[in-house]
């Protein structure tokens, strides 16, 4: 029997109140969503603005807590408001330079390396064409088709303007549609980045305020869960965010090692933008890869294979001793869930689901061997429940 008390009748109410919009939702499913996407377009500058300044936290709380200590008196109040704004403005500094540094080198090499690889397209579909007609023979019916098949470049170029001409208006609303994007992107971000500087320079008030807010709204118990969950989040995402940087530096000194060694073209700006794209886990490598053999297939195509066999010896060093002990063992996960959260991750939201899905896996595996760990105190082991079972298999060896 139910006791009709006020606390049975408020969940009742609720659970009611629940059902009645959850029902509406559903059949206003079109409208729910339109408003959804509103309020995500709204509130993006802040995630974004949070999102910046849980990376810059990272190298800002290095500097606060190992470079720039407090100082005592009497210069310790002066230092104490100093102390924020200058880590604030180093870790900007550092930041920035690291960007600077990656796009100097790879920016330029991959424009020449583009408008060169333009230049030589005809000439590479002409020599094929010519290598076909050898291997095919002359009298063969594929080479005689062959041999009337030509590439004008000077008429597809015509076509192609013609097709632009005749379509001014879809091409002005495409135009207008990406530039607007690009606009909107810049606000988005430039509203998140001072939102995010903002929340590093206060970020012991903000904290503050929301402890308040829970202890205000929630019971003490809850309170606690929550505040756990944020600090074992916090110290998660932070430790996978050093690891991933540490590994990307790794791999992309090694590579620059490796090619330095054995002469390869492109040496700096492979090395770099292989190291920049490791940021994605496991599988951003390989797309640095891709990008580093074209470059030396244009440049020395007598060492592309022997870049690639570079490429895989230092792969799997990667992959079977940096990777797991670096990264896996940052966020505390073993190197088959590290793949798991990678390739689920990756699945459902692209790039951003690889990067965010390992600390993410990292904090629901702690806290489910939290829990089970707690359930399981007091419980007899297996063993010991069935004592039986291993003196019958003792008998029948």
């Amino acid at each position: 029997m139910v006791e009709w008390n006020i606390k049975n009748v408020k969940r009742i109410m609720l659970i009611i109140a629940f059902a009645i919009l959850l029902f509406l939702g559903l059949q206003n499913l079109s409208m729910v969503l339109s408003f959804a996407s509103s309020l995500l377009q709204l509130l993006a500058p802040f995630f974004v603005g949070f999102g910046i300044a849980f990376i810059l936290n990272v190298p800002m709380r290095f500097l606060e807590t190992k470079v720039f200590r407090e100082r005592k008196k009497p210069a310790g109040k002066i230092w104490k408001k100093l102390r924020r704004p200058v880590c604030l403005v180093l870790t900007l500094i550092f930041v920035a330079a690291i960007i600077a540094v990656v796009l100097f080198l790879v920016l330029p090499e991959l424009s020449k390396t583009v408008i060169s690889f333009l230049d030589q397209v005809p000439v590479f579909l002409q020599r094929i064409q010519d290598w076909l007609r050898q291997a095919l023979g002359q009298d063969s019916q594929l080479a005689a088709w062959m041999s009337q098949f030509a590439v004008n470049w000077e008429e597809i170029g015509g076509q192609a303007m013609a097709v632009l001409q005749g379509g001014v208006g879809g091409l002005f609303h495409i135009t207008v549609n990406v530039v607007t994007g690009v606009i909107q992107g810049i606000v988005t971000f430039t509203l998140g980045f001072i939102f995010a500087l903002y929340v590093l320079l206060q970020k012991e008030t903000l904290a503050a305020q929301i402890k308040k807010l829970l202890r205000a709204y929630t019971s003490p118990r809850v309170e606690r869960k929550i505040l756990e969950i944020g600090e074992l989040s916090d110290q998660t995402f932070s430790r996978f965010l050093s690891g991933q940087c540490l590994e990307s530096v790794i791999l992309g000194g090694l590579f620059f090692i490796g090619m330095t060694i054995f002469r390869f073209p492109y040496a700096i700006m492979i090395s770099a933008f292989l190291a920049f794209t490791s940021l994605i886990p496991m599988f951003g490598a390989f797309i640095g890869c891709v990008v580093g053999a074209f470059f030396v297939l244009l440049a020395a195509p007598g060492k592309t294979i022997w870049f690639l066999v570079l490429f895989f010896v230092i792969q799997q060093l990667e992959s079977n001793l940096i990777y797991p002990y670096v990264v896996g063992n940052s966020v505390g996960l073993s190197p088959i869930w590290v793949l798991v959260a990678v390739t689920t991750g990756g699945s459902l939201l692209g790039v951003w689901g690889m990067v965010v899905f390992i600390p993410l896996f990292s904090v629901l595996y702690t806290l489910l061997r939290r829990d089970v760990q707690r359930r399981l105190v007091g419980k007899p082991h297996p063993a010991r429940a069935f004592p039986h079972q291993g003196m019958e298999k003792g008998k029948k060896g």
